[in-house]
């Protein structure tokens, strides 16, 4: 799987806002009716969340995280190894309850 098949995939649910699409990077608003398609899209490339967990996270993972904004109780945060990359999606709902920041990106393999 690459990233660009996972930003395809992304791409088919409803997006309120998409914000920036980058070769390695998206970040898009979605409304809090499709936070279930999204999360099962992104469970199926990159697994469970790796945040919130009972595992700590490395502090290698937490200074590339921190790039993007780090992560937040109530937020939610996948990773995973796919070929040669390490692929990252941020979840961040907003105060309103309707909305949510997704913000997916790639770094070179951990």
């Amino acid at each position: 799987m690459q990233f660009a098949d996972l930003k395809s995939e992304i791409k088919t649910i409803v997006i309120d806002d998409l914000r920036k699409d980058a070769d390695n990077y998206l970040e898009a608003v979605i409304l809090k009716e499709e936070t279930a398609n999204l999360t099962g899209r992104l469970e199926k490339f990159l697994g469970l969340p790796a945040w919130p967990s009972k595992a700590s996270l490395s502090s290698e993972v937490e200074d590339i995280i921190q790039q993007f904004g780090g992560i937040r109780t109530g937020q939610v945060l996948y990773f995973s190894h796919l070929e040669t990359d390490t692929v990252f999606a941020m979840l961040w709902p907003w105060s309103d309850g309707k909305h949510t920041t997704l913000k997916i990106f790639k770094q070179e393999a951990l």
